[in-house]
């Protein structure tokens, strides 16, 4: 009869196999990257900050990134955006500052399973375009079944360079993304587990280029988007005050997946 291994990590079904925990595991790809940041209302986005944590400034960073080369994948690729707000964890045992993941789009299954059972990051499925180039303007949309809900789109100003790069390249090496790992419990109300994640990743950027960005969440319906709606919404009903950031980078992203962490 199947018996787990104690030095294998599983994904369900967990009957056909798994594969030996390393810790020092190190997910690669290629990545192209475009950020756009802006400023809300810090009340509203408090909302969906978990208790525990505190936002560090009333900001939504949305990402775009189209993953190439990935070792895991055996050379595949996928897109995803990633919604996130800049926070500390005050813990009794861990004080962090990071990036607290709202939720994540991605347009291939593998990544999703993965990235929401290991390391607790708030993963769904969405249509997400490649990037549409007409330099030096850059444009792609995220839709459920025909319905778009974002649209991301960026002019570029110009190659960063100098002092400026080495900043960026700086800022983007190592990141704390952070998740909320949450099992609901079977046939009752709550939680099996809930536990907040440290999923520790990071850019070696080569290319970056500043320039004018603008996004545009537009409301679903139930119809549109039965299982999503409500997050769309209420990503929607955050104001757009201003963009204070968007670039665009390339280069090569590195992940520790197993290298996560619970933090308490």
């Amino acid at each position: 009869m199947f018996r787990p291994q104690d030095d294998f990590t599983y994904l369900m079904p967990v009957h056909f196999g798994g594969g030996k925990f390393d810790p020092e595991t190190l997910v690669t790809q290629r990545a192209t990257g475009l950020s756009i940041t802006y400023e809300t209302e810090r009340d509203l986005l408090e909302n969906y900050i978990p208790e525990g944590f505190e936002l560090l400034a009333p900001e939504v960073q949305v990402a775009f990134n189209k993953f190439t080369e990935i070792n895991w994948m055996h050379g595949g690729q996928y897109n995803l955006i990633n919604v996130a707000a800049p926070v500390r964890f005050h813990g009794k045992k861990d004080e962090l500052d990071g990036a607290y993941t709202l939720v994540v789009w991605e347009n291939k299954t593998a990544p999703i399973l993965g990235g929401r059972e290991q390391t607790g990051i708030p993963k769904i499925y969405a249509d997400i375009e490649d990037l549409h180039i007409v330099r030096p303007n850059f444009a792609t949309t995220v839709s459920y079944e025909g319905n778009t809900f974002l649209n991301m789109n960026f002019e570029a100003a110009g190659p960063v360079t100098g002092r400026d790069l080495d900043a960026l390249k700086s800022q983007f090496l190592s990141m704390n993304t952070l998740g909320w790992r949450y099992i609901p419990k079977v046939g009752a109300p709550g939680a099996d587990l809930s536990q907040f994640v440290l999923y520790p990743q990071g850019m070696e950027v080569e290319t970056a280029e500043l320039g004018k960005g603008s996004l545009k969440w537009t409301e679903m319906t139930p119809m549109q988007n039965p299982a999503q709606y409500y997050i769309v919404n209420s990503l929607a009903a955050l104001p757009i005050k201003r963009v204070t950031q968007a670039v665009m980078v390339e280069g090569r992203a590195i992940l520790r997946a197993m290298g996560a962490r619970v933090i308490e």
